[in-house]
């Protein structure tokens, strides 16, 4: 009797015993994503020559942070890849198929919103409207926490919400891959680190391929699975980072890393 009261008490008290804690929710899908692959690439405006035999390949799914001096080609390499600039020689392809203009599983974040100052806010969101456009809007809002700014005008806005509506744009169709161009450069520190966490919370629920352009290494290493330099036209240094992003604040190998970086910038 006692021994059966004792079983049944314990019974009792199992759901009270704490659970390892979950492991982070895994990425979307592969199907959500596109491998990016450039090939002996050369682009030059008139004499000036900014790549020659330019090759690069970016896994499905995978975030890399490019950085470099200025003028070293970081946006030019950019706009090929989104089929705003073409190369003189060599091939591009996403997902397997040669860049021959814009996708539209292909968005980009640049440094300045860009948004349209007579529309509001929902407006600039689904700005290239198409079927069910302002549900979609909607939706990418709440996604950037501004669910309840939808009809507010941009210029009531601080800088980092216009520039979170601006992510928002270039996740309403739930792109492929994300091309972004300094995109948090004007930001105060405290609204960068904000939208770090955003933007990785982001890529985390989409699953798509990120190429970040920037001149900040720190930031290249909080937020990329693998960091690119180039120098004179090539890759300089082309490198994973394999440290969990809840550890980059104080994993040791993010010192070294740093350090190799700025050496070869």
């Amino acid at each position: 009797m006692k021994r059966s009261a004792l079983q049944a008490e314990q019974k009792q008290l199992e759901p009270l015993v704490e659970q390892p804690a979950p492991s982070p929710a895994p990425l979307a899908p592969s199907d959500a994503a596109v491998g990016i692959r450039i090939a002996q690439a050369t682009k030059a405006f008139g004499e000036r020559v900014v790549f020659s035999d330019l090759s690069l390949a970016i896994e499905p799914g995978e975030f890399v942070a490019v950085v470099g001096r200025s003028g070293c080609g970081k946006t030019t390499l950019l706009r090929m890849i989104a089929g705003l600039e073409t190369a003189d020689a060599g091939t591009m392809a996403i997902d397997g198929t040669p860049v021959a203009g814009l996708r539209n599983d292909v968005r980009l974040l640049f440094q300045e919103p860009r948004l349209l100052p007579w529309h509001r806010v929902i407006s600039n969101v689904g700005i290239a409207r198409g079927p069910d456009w302002r549900t979609l809007a909607q939706a990418a809002l709440v996604d950037v926490g501004l669910g309840d700014r939808a009809n507010d005008w941009p210029s009531v806005l601080s800088g980092g919400q216009r520039q979170r509506v601006a992510l928002a744009r270039a996740l309403v169709r739930h792109p492929k891959a994300l091309l972004m161009d300094e995109p948090f450069g004007a930001l105060d520190a405290l609204t960068r680190a904000e939208m770090h966490k955003l933007l990785l919370r982001i890529r985390r629920e989409y699953g798509f391929t990120a190429v970040l352009i920037t001149h900040d290494v720190r930031e290249a290493l909080t937020l990329a699975d693998r960091i690119v330099v180039l120098r004179d036209g090539a890759v300089a240094l082309d490198e994973h980072i394999n440290v969990p992003l809840e550890l980059r604040g104080t994993s040791p190998r993010l010192g070294h890393l740093e350090h190799r970086v700025l050496a070869e910038v």
